[in-house]
């Protein structure tokens, strides 16, 4: 289903390189606003998508996830995308791992993703 007049969804045609996990949660908030406004449905998408393309070119840009430094992980970054994270690690080179909520905290969001996906393993 597309969100977007004219353009796959996130997923198909020319995506950024993200993990299907990460395509289903990015394709979950855009479907989630677009109930509500779809102008902000079409803003996000566009925003979401344009900083995960430059992923390919300015990998080095993002920050790394503060929660991860503070346990020496080092090789994941993230970049805003108000009012998500976009976080991505650094193989292969410019892939993203997830969008979280940026007002929530990191540490049940991957409590949250890693019982789900315990759950579909049962």
């Amino acid at each position: 289903m597309s969100t977007r007049r004219g353009a796959p969804p996130l997923g198909e045609g020319e995506p950024p390189a993200g993990r299907p996990h990460a395509e289903r949660r990015a394709q979950a908030i855009v479907s989630w606003l677009a109930d509500r406004s779809p102008e902000a449905a079409l803003s996000t998408l566009d925003r979401l998508e344009a900083r995960a393309k430059s992923l390919g070119t300015l990998a080095d840009r993002g920050r790394i996830v503060p929660e991860f430094g503070r346990l020496h992980v080092q090789q994941y970054r993230e970049l805003g995308v108000s009012p998500d994270r976009l976080i991505y690690g650094s193989a292969p080179p410019g892939s993203w791992s997830c969008v979280v909520d940026a007002r929530r905290s990191l540490e049940d969001a991957l409590l949250d993703r890693l019982v789900r996906v315990e759950g579909q393993e049962q």
